[in-house]
């Protein structure tokens, strides 16, 4: 059964680090908004103590995450086995988004290895831990990561990916800023 926690244990963090993808979900202010779910994988994710985690943004078609966490920083993060035994971890928090010009990403960034494609790190102060079952959730054998993102980034190069980067990820589908605009 379902049980809410303050913080991440350390058998939830172990639990986490056995997981390939995790989910990304943040909503606008405006009951008109988009909702946005993103699927995340590759090795982005670290719990950086019981009440903070983060993870590596690499750059796509679209940067919600980024406008919504701007606007009111809000953001829900789900981890759910696919194996057994079953579980499902939900993070509700406050984040922010840092970007390789803020002071903040020198420290930030030694928790990860940037991968070409690297967008920014969102920094997440937790404030509810909560577990449910998991016993709807299919059992799925994972294969492996695609390395389609950093492979197209790294081909493009950095100015390319830059002028991407303006065109794409500036505004969110309901026209907000973000932290890149």
């Amino acid at each position: 059964m379902g049980a809410r926690f303050d913080h991440l244990s350390g058998a939830l963090a172990a639990f986490i680090a056995r997981q390939p993808m995790f989910f990304v979900a943040s909503a606008p202010l405006s009951a008109d908004g988009h909702v946005n779910v993103s699927p995340k994988g590759l090795d982005s994710f670290r719990v950086l103590s019981p009440t903070r985690v983060a993870y590596l943004d690499l750059t796509g078609s679209g940067n919600e995450t980024s406008a919504h966490l701007l606007e009111n920083g809000r953001v829900t993060l789900m981890f759910c086995a696919f194996e057994e035994p079953p579980l499902i971890l939900r993070i509700y928090g406050m984040g922010r988004t840092v970007s390789p010009a803020d002071p903040d990403w020198a420290e930030l960034s030694l928790h990860f290895e940037v991968l070409p494609g690297t967008r920014q790190i969102i920094d997440i102060t937790i404030r509810e831990v909560q577990t449910s079952c998991g016993h709807g959730v299919p059992l799925m054998a994972f294969q492996g990561q695609r390395e389609r993102i950093p492979a197209w980034a790294e081909a493009k190069g950095p100015e390319a990916m830059a002028a991407y980067r303006q065109a794409k990820n500036r505004r969110s589908l309901d026209g907000l800023p973000t932290a890149l605009d």
